[in-house]
């Protein structure tokens, strides 16, 4: 082990701490949300330098003074960092001229050194963002920010050194927490790509990916949900046999999601950059939309101007079974997953507002074709005030093709979370108890109902939870005569304290 041993072990909060105060370094300049994108790529550059870092210097205790056959050794490492684009050069450098365009030629070296793993399609990560950019101020400001922030990053609490953080998941964890942050404080436009981990863990567990599976998600954010269904073949297969593919329309959040897939290791993956509706990517080699074996997404909300439009000559067919209406682009999202689901072996789990559940119109005609053609597998009501951005609840839709029977299965998750001060959580034992209850397929009593074709059909189609999860709890009924005695009781304990008290106020002389 480096001579950052164990003994400096450091917590997830004090290096959230410390990414949350690198910020300050542009506040007052530029907007949270343009900001964001350099926090984010330092953390990137920081956290790949510190674990080259700590394996070096592993080699160099191991081997001595030896550094043609160091820099060999380090050829296998899973990424490849050229001495000119670490962080550390950088930082040397910080009181020089011109620290924008270093840190852009670094990110660019980082680039070419690692083939295309940081590349798609001919769009490189970094291509969208720049250091030297005028969004800083003039030279002089511009080189002193820049500055600041290499020294912010330099400080001990983001030391990031594999051997000093252990098994934390550094990098995922200080995504999700600076984007949740975002998010909280920049409103809406960060909340469409922020999915909270715990229902992530959901979706993740109720799809149950395997071995082999092509896992897809067409809005996929910073891909947090895509690896996690990665890692659950890894935890409960013991397997990296499984192939990744995500489509993300906003171009930081794409280069978000590349880094991410970079820094986990996951390197068989496709993540394209486009509007899924307006310009699927994920296409096989004929032009035709691309089969996968499981679908999920965390689509934005009811989206207005999805492209409607367009939709009626969609040459992938998409909506055949309807045009959703202009202003809410939720089935929109729906449809195209249905399509992209494998004919034998789909599943799919889709985060929705509930509207999606009973609003009528186009969006009722479609359900009605969804649920006749015995797709909808499942409908699962979460708390509110889950996700960022929006406080209303929403569920999560199952959809299969290889269903059983022709029942759909109803669970009303939305009173069982832990409270947060602004936001509410899912707890390990929240989860395992909607996942069980899925499992298991049984009414629970007002929790979960198997709901039959049937009386779907005689609720209009209509999959409003609480329809068919009855959470009504009966108020104890009251007893008038123990009532009446009870008061009776009073009125006589009353009458003896107010006798008494006449007494003392005549002794009283009163």
């Amino acid at each position: 082990m480096s001579s950052n041993s164990a003994a400096e072990q450091i917590s997830q909060d004090s290096i959230n701490k410390a990414l949350w105060n690198a910020c300050d370094t542009f506040r007052g300049t530029i907007s949270a949300d343009t900001y964001k994108d350099f926090i984010l790529t330092m953390l990137f550059l920081k956290y790949i330098s510190d674990v080259w870092q700590d394996h070096y210097d592993d080699y160099a205790e191991a081997y001595g003074d030896e550094p043609e056959l160091i820099e060999e050794m380090m050829k296998s490492e899973r990424f490849v960092l050229p001495q000119s684009a670490s962080f550390y050069t950088l930082y040397e450098h910080r009181h020089e001229p011109g620290n924008g365009e270093r840190i852009d030629q670094a990110l660019h070296a980082i680039e070419e050194a690692n083939g295309t793993k940081l590349k798609d399609a001919g769009k490189s990560v970094f291509q969208d963002l720049t250091f030297n950019t005028d969004k800083l101020g003039e030279e002089k400001q511009k080189n002193t920010i820049l500055r600041h922030l290499l020294e912010d990053f330099a400080k001990t609490e983001l030391n990031l050194r594999p051997s000093r953080v252990g098994n934390l998941d550094v990098i995922g964890n200080g995504y999700e927490y600076l984007i949740k942050n975002f998010a909280a404080s920049g409103g809406q436009k960060a909340g469409e790509f922020y999915t909270p981990p715990e229902v992530s863990e959901l979706i993740a567990e109720l799809l149950d990916p395997r071995p082999g599976d092509r896992i897809c998600d067409p809005t996929c954010g910073s891909a947090s949900l895509l690896m996690k269904c990665g890692r659950k073949v890894r935890e409960h297969h013991n397997s990296k046999q499984y192939e990744l593919y995500g489509q993300e329309a906003i171009g930081s959040t794409w280069s978000l999601a590349k880094m991410n897939m970079f820094l986990h290791g996951e390197d068989n993956h496709k993540i394209e950059w486009g509007d899924t509706i307006r310009n699927p990517k994920l296409l096989d080699k004929n032009g035709n939309l691309d089969l996968f074996d499981i679908v999920t997404a965390n689509p934005p909300f009811s989206l207005d101007k999805w492209g409607h439009d367009e939709a009626g000559n969609d040459p992938f067919g998409r909506f055949q079974r309807g045009v959703p209406p202009k202003t809410k682009g939720d089935y929109a999202f729906i449809l195209h997953m249905i399509e992209t689901l494998n004919p034998k072996s789909g599943r799919m789990g889709v985060v929705v507002p509930h509207g999606v559940l009973f609003r009528g119109s186009a969006e009722g005609k479609i359900r009605k074709q969804l649920i006749e053609e015995n797709l909808l597998d499942a409908v699962i009501g979460l708390p509110e005030k889950l996700f960022y951005g929006t406080g209303i609840p929403a569920a999560i839709l199952i959809f299969a093709r290889d269903k059983q029977d022709d029942s759909v299965m109803f669970i009303d998750a939305s009173r069982e979370f832990k409270a947060g001060k602004n936001q509410n959580l899912l707890t390990q034992d929240n989860i395992d108890k909607v996942v069980a209850t899925y499992r298991q397929g049984a009414d629970l009593d007002k929790y979960a109902y198997v709901a039959s074709h049937k009386e779907i059909q005689e609720n209009d189609y209509n999959l409003n939870i609480p329809r068919y999860v009855d959470t009504f709890e009966e108020e104890e009924e009251i007893d008038l005569l123990a009532v009446r005695a009870e008061r009776q009781q009073l009125k006589a304990q009353l009458s003896e304290l107010e006798g008494e008290m006449e007494q003392y106020l005549q002794e009283l002389g009163f």
